[in-house]
């Protein structure tokens, strides 16, 4: 890229997300930490103990003969009656204590990312355990304090009561470091996504309800929207990371869905009555729900719309993000290319539209460099797959849009448009495409504005890259092709054409000089290719 582009792309996202690892699982790590503080404890009140017993306790006279033991275990009514009131008051401020801090935190966690985080964790089998275990102290030691009378003193009650409360006091910095390790972002929206799946094959709890389609598609769209509503609102927070991945989490959602897809029932992709009155159905066309119902696509859709209300919110508080929504729109779309679902390869190519209309009306020129590139790479991946038909629409669209961003003054868009086609014709040649002639039509349709001969002369970038696909061909043995590039420039100035060869001669860096995620030079040119030029130039001089 020349001089006149580092004001256009300068650093961006990083590049294509590493395959994520396997959602972590709280794992009791406290056992050993409990032994100690339980054995540290037990140290310190045995050897004080000892000591009073032995040296600086005093004793009645009824004592004296009583060993260290025997005074240990020897429990006076009176003595027990108070202590054991104390005992209750203590277990009871202990559970106070946990239900405090537990509702504070799980609150603060539903209003920062998703409400659903609450009632997940409210249902969670380990929490309602340890709560359910300091319930269990609490009522234990005021039935022992009451049962403790002058004439009879229950001495096994006594001591499983002390037990009891012995461990409700070691459980609970354990249980607070459950409490915020459950609440983990990371794990709250692996969590969700597990949920969504198992809702969907009927694994899990949702074994119980396997014939209850309408409960299970219900399930599936609420959390698809929880994970989508993380995404956002940790976006206007600016918190790529776990607005990452949440993100990732409805790809690797949709990509097992798309799997596992061809084993679920017909009657899964009719819109039961639970989810007609979603919002997001409801705003369709009844033309448009019978057209998601008949081509099965309708999971599919409403993964690729939240892609698209993040990518809409990222546009405004988190540019950065909306590169990492088109990755995960084009590894939707290569799985779905896996599994010859032409309906979601359609789909993923109209959003890839939507996408650039949003980030040619918000003026984003980094974030629309950045779709080209996913968009031209899903194209590639297409062609190699044999589906030609498929490219050539991607290549319209992608010459649309350069022309719509040149309309919009926002010329290095085009620039980029024309990039990524010449790139594509070069690949189809490489693998001899029925789509390439095509491909190259429109390819040399990107700068051929209906208005005036004058804008199309302002299009210097777009030249240059008809050069360099032509200086391929050339190279390539393809005259042929390389003639139609030249007689397209033969209405160019010759003072115009000669300050493009030099420019790209100039050129010697393969790699920009600033960190992109496409890491190349517009206008490098090998060796091979520079060598073509003069021959080039040489044929858009003849008339």
């Amino acid at each position: 890229m020349g001089a006149n582009r580092e004001r256009h792309c300068g650093t961006t996202g990083g590049g294509e997300p590493a395959i994520p690892a396997p959602p972590l699982r709280w794992r009791p790590r406290f056992p050993a930490g409990m032994a100690i503080v339980f054995a540290v404890s037990l140290v310190l009140f045995a050897g004080f103990w000892l000591l009073d017993t032995a040296y600086f306790g005093r004793r009645t006279a009824a004592a004296e003969s009583l060993s260290a033991w025997r005074l240990l275990v020897e429990l006076d009514a009176e003595t027990l009656q108070n202590a054991l009131g104390s005992l209750a008051q203590v277990v009871v401020a202990v559970l106070a204590i946990a239900i405090t801090v537990v509702s504070i935190v799980v609150q603060l966690a539903a209003t920062r990312y998703t409400p659903r985080i609450a009632e997940m964790f409210f249902r969670d089998k380990k929490n309602l355990a340890i709560m359910g275990f300091f319930v269990v102290s609490c009522i234990n030691a005021v039935w022992v304090s009451i049962v403790v009378t002058s004439g009879f003193v229950p001495r096994a009650t006594v001591a499983m009561t002390t037990v009891v409360v012995t461990a409700s006091l070691l459980l609970l910095i354990p249980y607070f470091a459950y409490v915020f390790a459950f609440l983990d972002p990371e794990k709250v929206i692996a969590r969700i996504g597990h949920q969504v799946l198992d809702a969907v094959l009927s694994r899990g709890t949702w074994k119980r309800v396997r014939a209850d389609l309408d409960l299970r598609q219900a399930s599936c769209v609420a959390g698809l929207e929880h994970l989508s509503d993380i995404a956002i609102n940790t976006v206007a927070q600016k918190d790529k990371i776990i607005a990452s991945g949440a993100v990732t989490a409805l790809r690797e959602f949709a990509v097992k869905y798309l799997k596992a897809k061809s084993a679920l029932r017909p009657e899964w992709f009719g819109l039961g009555p639970r989810i007609h009155g979603n919002p997001d159905f409801i705003a369709l066309a009844p033309d448009s729900l019978r057209a998601l119902e008949h081509k099965q696509i309708w999971v599919e859709w409403k993964v690729l719309r939240h892609f698209r209300s993040v990518f809409s919110e990222a546009l405004d508080h988190l540019p950065e993000l909306g590169h990492v929504v088109a990755i995960e729109t084009r590894y939707v779309a290569e799985e779905a290319l896996r599994h010859d679902d032409r309906e979601v390869l359609a789909l993923a190519i109209r959003y890839f539209n939507t996408y650039l209309r949003s980030a040619i009306n918000h003026e984003d020129v980094r974030t629309c460099y950045n779709i080209f590139h996913q968009y031209r790479l899903l194209a590639e991946h297409m062609m190699r797959k044999g589906h030609g038909d498929l490219v050539l629409e991607i290549g319209r669209c992608v010459a649309y849009y350069g022309q719509l961003a040149h309309r919009t003054r926002l010329g290095f868009i085009t620039e980029t448009a024309a990039h990524d086609l010449g790139v594509l014709c070069e690949r189809a040649f490489e693998h001899a495409s029925p789509c390439h002639d095509t491909l190259l039509g429109i390819f040399l349709e990107v700068d051929k504005e209906p208005e005036t001969r004058s804008e199309e002369q302002t299009l210097r970038g777009v030249r240059k890259a008809q050069v360099k696909l032509a200086t391929f061909y050339l190279a390539k043995g393809a005259g042929p092709h390389a003639e139609r590039i030249c007689a397209d420039m033969r209405g160019e100035k010759p003072d115009r054409l000669a300050s493009i060869r030099s420019e790209l001669l100039a050129v010697t860096e393969r790699e920009f000089w600033e960190v992109t995620d496409r890491g190349v030079n517009f206008d490098y040119l090998d060796e091979a290719r520079k060598e073509k030029l003069d021959e080039f130039f040489a044929r858009v001089a003849l008339r």
